[in-house]
């Protein structure tokens, strides 16, 4: 398995700096209240993140593990999801048309190969 590489406490600082200042300053758009303990968690956030601190190691490293395991629960539910949702109607409308884009239903010959007579490419040019 590959190992995953762990982004810096700066990026890490930066980023839920921006996260909290949007909470701090989002419901003024909805003509409500400024959230001050929000801007102050910015702020440390902001501070400790521009001074590289280790403080944010230990939130760091519980933020990654959060967002593995969130990636375990949520990736094969919508991976479900897309499948019952577009591949299996697709496989029962071809099924009720009769169609075998495959080319699996075994005809009178002995095996599944084609016989081209007309060659499209002789591979010399590809691209």
């Amino acid at each position: 398995m590959n190992e995953v590489k762990i982004g810096s406490n700066k990026s890490f600082g930066i980023v839920f700096f921006v996260f909290f200042l949007i909470i701090a300053i989002y419901p003024l758009f909805f003509e409500g209240n400024f959230r001050i303990w929000s801007f102050i968690v910015s702020l440390v956030f902001l501070i400790l993140g521009l001074t590289n601190s280790k403080f944010l190691t230990p939130l760091k490293i519980l933020w990654f593990k959060f967002g593995l395991l969130l990636g375990k629960i949520v990736s094969p539910i919508i991976l479900g999801i897309v499948f019952f949702a577009v591949v299996t109607p697709t496989g029962l409308i071809m099924r009720a048309f009769k169609k075998d884009m495959l080319n699996l239903k075994k005809k009178d010959s002995k095996s599944y190969w084609i016989k081209r007579d007309k060659f499209e490419s002789d591979m010399r040019n590809q691209f």
